[in-house]
């Protein structure tokens, strides 16, 4: 690596470096906005576990940040390049576009492996993990997650509302279950409950005591003269399901939460038998398989296409580059969710068509690199 090339990578370096720590700052307060943060404001978390849970949010959204951070990097430098006349000085001394861009792709290559070892171990480690340290938090203290005198709607199809915490016990509860179609099913008030924990179902067990239940119509919930009252009820269980908290499904371990090796012994251990359950599962583990490789491919599709548009653009001003790289960022990952409307059908293989996106990006990359080489 002669000196220009020196000279752009530790550009790229430096610019790739700070726009990954900033688009995973964003995503972490997102993440952190969206899962534990309301649990922590709660005192439903301590702070060294929520800053425990802090930092393994960190391998997970690195695989989102690190394409967005190293497309904006070349954007920012090639377009400085570019704005400054460094690339046609560069192009005048009988240097290729090629030659110019080969410390882009270098870095690229390197931001591609270690995404693979990032997407395929590290960031299930740390989502297992994280889910693990939230399931023990709920296991040790299932009181934290009531709040009295609050409406609390953690758990998918309940609304609930405590009047009192005394000790272990709840006082004067109210709980609503949401059916199909968001209208109160059904309505229990207990005097006194209690809770406990459930770790083969990820569930809080509710136990009420001296009970008042109403059932609602079916045809019309909301229709209060129909409502049903029963007899009070001495005692009575309600589970309620963590994944608002822990994440979507219990039980088992999710396929987006296992390495490699554990997918692939997964894979190997699935019976060879015919017929459309054993098809679209073994579609569901290729695709868990293709997504994290597409993935961190993209970190080379997106380089790949900012080359020349970075040289295209001539702009050296940061905000300009930035609104740009969202701009494609928004684009790649909409076609990333779009492919994903497909998981369910397994018989028009999503597990192919993940890699749409990044072909889509590589095809409109080279097209505009052949266009500004001919320049």
């Amino acid at each position: 690596m002669n000196i220009l090339h020196r000279y752009i990578f530790r550009s790229l370096l430096a610019a790739s470096f700070l726009a990954v720590g900033v688009f995973a700052f964003v995503l972490i307060v997102g993440n952190v906005l969206r899962d534990v943060l309301g649990l922590l404001t709660d005192g439903q978390l301590s702070f060294p576990l929520f800053f425990r849970l802090l930092s393994l949010l960190v391998p997970y959204v690195i695989a989102y940040a690190l394409p967005l951070g190293i497309l904006t990097g070349v954007l920012l430098v090639l377009g400085r390049l570019s704005a400054q006349r460094e690339i046609t000085a560069m192009r005048s001394a009988g240097i290729s576009l090629f030659q110019i861009s080969a410390p882009v792709f270098f870095l690229a290559v390197i931001g591609v492996a270690f995404s693979i070892t990032v997407n395929f171990y590290y960031a299930p480690n740390a989502r297992s993990q994280y889910r693990e340290d939230l399931s023990a938090s709920i296991r040790e203290n299932p009181l934290n997650y009531i709040v009295e005198r609050r409406f609390v709607r953690d758990f998918p199809g309940y609304v609930i509302y405590v009047g009192e915490k005394r000790d272990e016990e709840l006082r004067d509860l109210w709980l609503w279950e949401i059916g199909d179609e968001r209208m109160v099913s059904r309505f229990l008030h207990a005097e006194e409950a209690t809770l406990d924990y459930e770790a083969e179902t990820e569930s809080i067990l509710l136990i009420l005591r001296d009970v008042f239940a109403e059932a609602r119509s079916a045809g019309d919930p909301e229709n209060l003269q129909e409502a049903r009252p029963s007899p009070s009820i001495e005692r009575t269980t309600i589970r309620l399901p963590l994944r608002g908290i822990l994440g979507r499904g219990t039980g088992s371990k999710r396929y987006g939460d296992m390495t490699f090796n554990e997918i692939i012994g997964v894979r190997a251990e699935l019976p060879d038998r015919p017929g459309e359950d054993h098809f679209s599962e073994l579609i569901s583990i290729q695709l868990s398989i293709q997504e994290r490789f597409a993935m961190a491919f993209s970190v080379l599709s997106l380089a790949l296409f900012a080359v020349p548009l970075g040289i295209r653009i001539q702009r050296s001003e940061t905000s300009s580059n930035l609104v740009i790289a969202l701009c494609l960022a928004m684009v790649f990952y909409f076609l990333v969710i779009a492919v994903g409307w497909f998981e369910t059908r397994p018989r028009l293989r999503p597990d192919l068509l993940v890699w749409l996106p990044n072909l889509l990006f590589q095809a409109a990359g080279v097209w505009m690199f052949l266009r500004v080489e001919k320049l």
